[in-house]
Formats: C-alpha cells, structure tokens, sequence
C-alpha cells in the first residue's frame, strides 16, 4: 500500500520537525489508524487533508482526520522500562499499579514490565501470576506486562509461567531484600539457567556475588562512603564473569540487570565477541548521579549495587557509546518513607531503592546532551533496546506497523524537580531540587494521548504478554 493510501485510513496525524524514526531525526507527519503506526510521510502530507471541523467524526472523510501539529516539539517512540518493582498485590502501600502507571504515563513512559518482587506473593507460579494480573487488571495508565521469578524449589514452574506469558525470569545472586524472593545458590542458578535454556528463555539477574560482599567491610552508620565500600565493584565484576561462563556452557540467553560496576565492560564485551548471548543495562541513577556528591545520611540515595564514582559513571558512558550497555531503564524501587531511614540516615538500615519512573527520560537527556549524544541515542537506549530485549516487536520505534506510542519532549526547556509533583505514590527521589532538560509535553497510547502537561488522564493500558515467535 503506498503512503498515500495509508495516510487515507488515517484517523490521527501527528507533525513535528523533529520526528525521531529509526533512518534518523526528521521534519515529518505520522499517520496513525486504528491505534498504530500507519505511516511516516513528509512533513507537508499533514496539510494534504484539510482542517477538520469542530465535532466531525472520521466518517465524514479525509477532512475529519484528527491532528496535532507539536512545531518543533520532538517527538519520540514511547519509552519502554522493562525494570519496574510496582509491589501490588501485597505491599501497594510501597506502589501500586495506578500510582505506578500515572508517574510512568507523566514522564513519557508507555510500556513498563514489572518484576516479580515485592509484591506479595512474588510472581513465582502461574496463581500468583494471575493475582498481579488481577491487581493490575482496569487500572494501568499504560501497557504493563510481568516478568517471573525463578528462586530456590521453583524450577517446575518456570515453564509454565512462560506458557502464561511471562517475558523472562528474575533471579538474585544474594539477599533480595525481602524474605519471599530468596536467592539462588551457584547449583540453583544452573539448574534454573539450564531449564530457561532449554525453552528459549530469558533469565534477567541481579549480578552480585555474596562471597566478595561477606567480606567486604561493613560498617554501618550515616557516612555513604562507608556503604559504597560495603557493595564494591569487585561484587558485580565476580559475579558477571560466572554468568558468563555458565552462560557460554548452557547457550542461554542472560541478561545484566543494573550494572553499576564500569570494571565489568572489557569482561561483556569479550563474552559477546565469543558469541555469548548476553544484553546488559544500566540505570539513570548511575549516569547521573555520583558518589562524591551524595552527603551523608541521605538514604533518598541508597540502592544496590550502588551509586559509584564520577571516573566509574566516565566509563559506564563509554559503555553506551560503544555499545556495550543494551539499555537504560529505571530499576524504579520504592518503598514507604519511613522504611527510607531519614530518621537515623544509616545506610545499612535503609531500604535500597531510587524512585525514577517519571523522571528517567529528562534525568538521562540531561547528562547525555552534556555529553554530546542526542535523543536518537536516549531513544535507543530507553525505548528501542528494552523493546527489542522484551520481544516487543510492536513498541520501540516510530515506523509503520508499530504501535501508535509517543512521547513529546521540549528538550531545551528546563523544570526543577519538586517531589510533591511527582505521581508515584511515596514521593521520595533522590533528584529532589535538581533542574533537569526536557520537558515532557504530552504521551500517546495507540494514538490516544494519555497524559497532558505532567496532568495523566483515564487508565486506558492494558494488560500485555510475551509475544510468541512465529
């Protein structure tokens, strides 16, 4: 069908001169029909069709066509975070799928995938599968999917969690945090690979090892540089070159969760030149924000792995200009405030977890416009790649075929960040007061703008799962 005929079914165009698709930035109009991406056209097809009069609908012709012109707006692939702890069922007083989605839905965010913990019952069989769903189910203000959980006696139901449409399995190499997502030993972390492996799984993994955090110093208290030593580099760094090599043994499929540890990227890049399939992300918190910059007893920053050195975010950087690192996306984990510590401000007691999910997207353009790269990269990074690591064909770009998600962004225009702003239901941030670029002006959901000015509106997400090959 050629474009013209596609821009003939059209009931939505939307314009802007800066128009982000996968050949590059470019002045154009997108058709859209029927909630997805009917074509890219040049920028004038949108003043092919008229203007559309007050309370015409698309059965009164071309003419009726809705339109948004967002001049020199740019306009992005909604953002896919496929690294989000919503916490509902079962601690919602931490997240809840509504507060979740409004904050994601706010800044940019159209699709995230939650992991299995720490909602109670963690995501680890098809019931409890199917309790998230109901959680979920009416109140999701963008598209949400589920990742399982693969823990110490669950490998039977690991297979059938993938049939139910899972996009892949969590697991923890130490502690989680919570005493219902316990983590896999060396022998259950094989066990577990080996069973994803053989039906073409993916197995996502906090990748710490125990035995180098056991004997690193622990001392508790307010001084952050006293927790940084407390999770080194040297845990991610063991613990990824075991993945590797098991990995390169089973020929599984592995993805890195949060690499924070820069001393870990000759290691990726080698396994990936021996053709182990392994993916790796990073977060916003760790391309922003430095260790030399968080004061002491202010918990707001505490996560793990941590937040490292400014010389170490030097080279996670270099990671994502080299392409390295697959992806950024959020790891938002938050908690009530209390459980946060600002009381005592001991690190060793707080709850470790930064609450990003409205803010990645102006969070990480800020530092990467600093840096040089532009929102052709932000938008690989933060909606391509998780799109493409989740198998959501659909998502991730804005060409035809694709669903009709978009965020708008004026990336000149600068905010400072009030937490009493922010959608997510405790609004603790540890980028409370910092001016930020980029402002995120509307987001689209299959054509239907689901957020206005920071203000969301009605939950319209649904409900997603894995999609199958065919």
């Amino acid at each position: 069908m050629s474009q013209s005929a596609e821009a003939e079914r059209a009931d939505l165009l939307l314009r802007s001169t800066r128009v982000i698709t996968p050949e590059g930035t470019r002045a154009a109009t997108v058709a859209v029909a029927d909630g997805s991406i009917a074509a890219v056209l040049p920028y004038e097809a949108y003043e092919a069709y008229g203007t559309p009069q007050a309370g015409e609908t698309r059965d009164a012709g071309p003419s009726a066509v809705r339109r948004e012109d967002f001049g020199d707006d740019v306009l992005l692939p909604g953002l896919v975070d496929t690294h989000v702890h919503v916490n509902d069922p079962g601690r919602a007083e931490w997240e809840g799928f509504a507060s979740a989605t409004r904050a994601a839905a706010a800044g940019g965010v159209t699709t995230l995938v939650d992991m299995p913990l720490n909602s109670v019952p963690p995501t680890t069989t098809v019931e409890h599968l199917d309790l998230k769903r109901g959680a979920a189910d009416g109140r999701v203000h963008i598209d949400v999917g589920f990742w399982g959980g693969a823990i110490p006696g669950n490998t039977a139901d690991l297979k059938p969690l993938h049939d139910a449409g899972v996009f892949g399995f969590k697991c923890f190499l130490v502690h989680s945090g919570v005493e219902e997502f316990p983590n896999l030993s060396a022998a259950e972390l094989a066990e577990a690979m080996g069973e994803i492996a053989g039906f073409g799984g993916l197995l996502v993994v906090h990748a710490e090892d125990a035995h180098r955090l056991d004997s690193a110093p622990h001392t508790p208290g307010r001084r952050y540089a006293d927790f940084l030593a407390s999770r080194p580099r040297a845990a991610e760094d063991t613990a990824i070159e075991g993945l590797i090599a098991l990995a390169k043994r089973l020929d599984a499929r592995v993805h890195v969760l949060h690499l924070s540890s820069g001393d870990a990227l000759p290691l990726i890049a080698e396994a990936r030149r021996e053709g182990v399939r392994l993916t790796v992300e990073t977060c916003p918190h760790y391309l922003t924000l430095t260790a030399e910059e968080v004061p002491d007893g202010a918990t707001e920053f505490k996560c793990c792995p941590p937040i490292r050195e400014a010389a170490n975010q030097d080279a996670l950087w270099q990671g994502l200009a080299d392409g390295v690192i697959d992806c950024v996306v959020s790891d938002h984990s938050p908690s009530t405030a209390d459980l946060k510590r600002f009381d005592t401000g001991d690190f060793a007691e707080a709850w470790g977890g930064i609450s990003s999910l409205q803010l990645g997207l102006p969070a990480v353009w800020t530092e990467a416009r600093r840096r040089g790269h532009g929102l052709e990269d932000v938008a690989r990074w933060m909606s391509t790649a998780p799109a493409e690591l989740a198998g959501l064909r659909h998502k991730g770009a804005i060409e035809a075929g694709r669903d009709a998600d978009f965020a708008v962004l004026a990336p000149d225009e600068t905010f400072t960040v009030d937490p009493a702003e922010l959608h997510h239901r405790n609004r603790v941030t540890a980028y409370a007061g910092r001016t930020l670029y980029g402002v995120v002006r509307s987001t689209w959901l299959r054509g239907r703008r689901i957020a206005d000015h920071g203000t969301p509106t009605e939950p319209t997400g649904r409900l997603i799962e894995r999609q199958r090959t065919a």
